[in-house]
């Protein structure tokens, strides 16, 4: 940093991401799709150079000790560049949120007042070790005219410095400011602090990544944030389901990809199936993969690689193959059970019972409630976002995935003819 302190570091970056703001908006529609455009085509170019940053990564990891399922966040491969340079063309091709007018109307007085979609300005994102999250976060703030800061975590590091050195050279090519995004290249936490501090030059910081990150966020920012992603994600399967339905839901949401934040991490069970339902989860999972259950008392007989649930396992996002189990008497206790114990992010009830499916989704505390189907869905790419900036877990403008219309806020623009208030 050049003998610079954490607070002039990031005070640098972000007047510069001020500057590069101002000219953002002036962007029209078909250039922006256009430049997005030209930078997905040139990741899928750089995919040589952005593999071997990414193996830099890698083999960091593995000499820090990093287990193998959150390996698989920090992992690119030629079909994930690929897939990140697809969501960028989905969201080049959505439509441009800015300038929308949302309401409008002529008042008594004469006065036409209409209330527009405008950018935020600067946007800051600390995230962890997903690289994804860089193009997927810029894609989205260019598109809405914002600039952006990203801090992301030492693990991926190189491979965010591919990505990133890879979108400014098409932006400085395009004669558009390249500041329009920056990385934080120095990780350390004074860093991360002094970003989370800088009222005046961040509008809005967004935290993605576990529990100890998002806590530490709210705790120290004195700028706006939007509080997202940590998954403690359950799945009640009532008396009414379909077993063979409610074991390959399970199996998916668990299985398929345990190191993301819409993974099912607790299972809820009503005691009337428990014992046909559990034994022929076990015998299924373990063909994927062994999963340790950690149970209730009355789930844990019935259940071969299982060990007695301490109370904090039914709150934790495991990230892991591990799964809490309990056992409830009734749909309304499961729900009274998961609304006591969610993260407020995604919960699922496989059930034939019409009636507890509209008295679950409608009673469940949490941004996506899912029937019969796994959690496994909750992805802006799949709610038709393009990409994501993350899964909003709050009650503010954004909650869910949130895409393009979360990064924008409004103004009024009023016109008149020479009125004055009486």
């Amino acid at each position: 940093m050049n003998e610079q302190t954490p607070q002039q570091y990031i005070a640098r970056l972000g007047e510069k991401a001020r500057h590069a703001a101002k000219s953002l908006p002036q962007l029209g529609s078909a250039q922006k799709r256009h430049i997005l455009k030209t930078v997905a085509e040139h990741l899928v170019s750089q995919t040589d150079a952005i593999l071997a940053a990414n193996r830099r990564d890698l083999a960091n990891a593995q000499e820090n000790g990093i287990s193998g399922v959150m390996t698989d966040r920090l992992m690119l491969d030629e079909k994930r560049i690929c897939s990140m340079a697809q969501g960028m063309v989905q969201v080049a091709d959505l439509a441009d949120p800015i300038g929308q007018v949302l309401h409008g109307h002529t008042n008594p007085d004469g006065l036409e007042i209409i209330q527009k979609r405008v950018p935020l300005g600067v946007v800051a994102m600390i995230f962890e070790s997903r690289p994804n999250v860089s193009t997927d976060a810029f894609s989205l703030a260019f598109k809405t005219g914002n600039a952006i800061i990203l801090r992301g975590g030492r693990d991926a590091l190189n491979t965010n410095m591919a990505l990133v050195q890879a979108i400014r050279t098409v932006l400085r090519q395009a004669r558009i400011d390249e500041n329009a995004v920056q990385l934080v290249e120095n990780t350390g936490r004074d860093i991360a602090e002094a970003l989370m501090q800088a009222a005046g030059l961040i509008d809005v910081l967004i935290p993605r990544g576990g529990a100890k990150l998002i806590q530490t966020v709210k705790e120290k920012a004195k700028v706006p944030i939007i509080e997202t992603g940590v998954g403690n994600v359950h799945i009640y399967v009532d008396e009414t389901a379909d077993l063979d339905m409610a074991v390959r839901i399970v199996v998916n949401a668990k299985t398929q990809r345990p190191s993301v934040c819409n993974a099912a991490e607790s299972l809820v069970v009503h005691d009337k199936i428990a014992s046909r339902f559990l034994p022929m989860l076990e015998q299924a999972i373990d063909k994927v993969h062994t999963v340790e259950f950690r149970a209730d008392e009355r789930a844990l007989p019935l259940l071969k690689n299982a060990v007695p649930a301490k109370p904090e396992d039914y709150s934790a996002e495991f990230l892991d193959y591990i799964l809490s189990v309990k056992t409830v008497d009734g749909a309304q206790e499961a729900i009274d059970w998961i609304n006591a114990h969610t993260s407020h992010h995604s919960e699922a009830v496989i059930t034939q019972d019409i009636s507890c499916a509209r008295r679950f989704q409608e009673q469940v505390d949490a941004a996506v409630v899912y029937v019969n189907a796994s959690t496994r869905f909750t992805d802006g790419f799949v709610f038709g976002l393009g990409a994501e900036i993350g899964i909003s877990t709050q009650k503010m403008h954004a909650r869910g995935p949130m895409g393009l219309e979360a990064l924008t806020s409004t103004k009024y623009f009023v016109s008149g003819n020479g009125q004055i208030r009486e």
